[in-house]
């Protein structure tokens, strides 16, 4: 059955066939758009509700870049995972998408195993908060007057009920939940198993990610490794310490998303949280401790 809804804009009858055609395999149910204008008055529309959206650059009138504006500037829409498909190929053109709030990018002409590439990094960050717990209103309240606490996981199950927790002690708890979550699958994936940026790209692209993590958890070098985050709340702030137990990584280079890197279905977790959830993200020492903290 399908389960995620998403709007393809683009004025090629051919690219929208076409997309509609290859996503049909994931549980995708998709809607057109022509134009900007269109497509705008779709996402207008409080009846309407997309998990995510494919957004040409080249457009009729507004611009795919003016719409993906448009969509980042209103608070209903600013986390909906954007993927820009362009014939603009410049570092400069990808950098000013990128800059816009399109996290993935995809340049023309592509084949259609780079678009299922990049859809499934989406809908796995799509599955991950879906999978976030629901706590009642009493439990929120009752966190809230936390002061500090520290947490262990190592699972990405865990990574999703830690996260959980963690977000309702923030100001906007589903913005916290998304960049925490990457964080701290961040710990688990790239420190404490181990996992390099390209293994990861080649599992997400032979959906194959899961898999592999899950026989890693298994290995005896990785079966007692466990991350920490500790929480320290101050009259000005919310502060996150990520601690795991890897070798640390080049972490510098994944402070922004770079505009060689934006076609890739992975890499941008860091960026992103640092641009939508975090006041400031620090990585210490070789990267195996990051903190991250949220103004109030």
């Amino acid at each position: 059955m399908p389960k995620w809804r998403v709007l393809v804009v683009d004025d090629e009858p051919k690219i929208l066939s076409l997309v509609e055609k290859i996503l049909s395999s994931e549980q995708c149910v998709v809607e057109t758009a022509a134009d900007a204008l269109l497509a705008w008055e779709k996402l207008d529309n409080p009846e309407n509700s997309y998990s995510y959206m494919i957004l040409d650059h080249q457009l009729p009138g507004m611009d795919g870049l003016e719409l993906l504006h448009q969509i980042k500037a209103d608070s209903r829409l600013r986390m909906m995972p954007v993927i820009m498909q362009s014939g603009a190929a410049s570092p400069e053109q990808i950098a000013e998408g990128i800059e816009a709030g399109a996290f993935y990018y995809l340049t023309k002409p592509w084949v259609a195993t780079a678009l299922l590439c990049i859809v499934r990094s989406v809908l796995r960050d799509l599955e991950l908060r879906a999978e976030a717990p629901e706590e009642p209103a009493s439990q929120v309240d009752a966190l809230r007057h936390l002061t500090s606490a520290e947490l262990t996981f190592s699972t990405v199950e865990d990574v999703i009920k830690v996260a959980g927790i963690l977000a309702l002690l923030c100001p906007d708890p589903d913005r916290a939940s998304i960049g925490l979550t990457e964080l701290l699958l961040n710990a688990v994936e790239h420190g404490n198993l181990g996992i390099s940026y390209h293994e990861k790209k080649e599992l997400m692209c032979q959906d194959a990610w899961e898999a592999e993590v899950k026989r890693r958890l298994a290995r005896p070098e990785y079966l007692e490794r466990i991350a920490t985050v500790s929480f320290r709340r101050t009259p000005r702030s919310l502060e996150f310490r990520i601690t795991d137990q890897g070798d640390g990584f080049d972490w510098e280079k994944y402070l922004e998303i770079d505009p060689e890197r934006s076609g890739d279905p992975n890499g941008r977790g860091i960026a992103m949280s640092r641009r939508y959830t975090f006041s400031g993200v620090e990585f210490q020492g070789t990267g195996n401790v990051v903190v991250a903290t949220i103004d109030l």
